[in-house]
């Protein structure tokens, strides 16, 4: 059976391409040329928004799963650390910002530039939070298996 810390590196994908497509959608429903689009651009970033937010929480929960029961080396603690450090901000960050823009106004209403500038921000944070579960992976292996003991365990 596969357990909930295997979903992790799946997860961990749905967060930031929705993310960074509603930040680009809410963005681009600001611009004064596409108006006649902006409604539309408006609600797709909305929803996209929202379910990012939702997907960061099953990323961080995945995640925080596989902290427990993943070995961790003693040289890669701080940067698994930081990486839950910052999954948690950013998790936390987008369920508020989802929060404000799906329940604090209309989804087809244009955002205004203070939303759009945390949103990038939060977008920035959740984009750094990837590069630092990248770097946990290839730069320490952290919950990579070798083949040799993976091809055992399927045998």
């Amino acid at each position: 059976m596969i357990s909930l810390a295997e979903w992790h590196p799946i997860a961990v994908h749905f967060p930031l391409a929705l993310t960074v497509t509603a930040a680009l959608a809410l963005s681009a429903a600001r611009i004064p040329g596409l108006s006649r689009h902006g409604a539309t651009l408006a609600t797709v970033g909305t929803w996209n928004l929202c379910l990012g937010a939702l997907g960061a929480l099953a990323a961080l929960a995945t995640g925080l799963t596989a902290v427990v029961v993943v070995h961790v080396a003693p040289q890669a603690r701080g940067a698994v650390a930081l990486h839950v450090k910052w999954a948690i901000f950013s998790a936390m960050a987008l369920v508020l910002l989802a929060a404000w823009r799906g329940a604090g106004s209309a989804q087809d209403s244009r955002p205004s530039r203070g939303f759009l500038c945390i949103l990038w921000a939060v977008t920035l944070a959740l984009i750094v939070t990837g590069y630092r579960g990248g770097q946990n992976v290839y730069r320490f292996g952290v919950g990579v298996e070798r083949g040799a003991s993976h091809a055992s365990a399927v045998n």
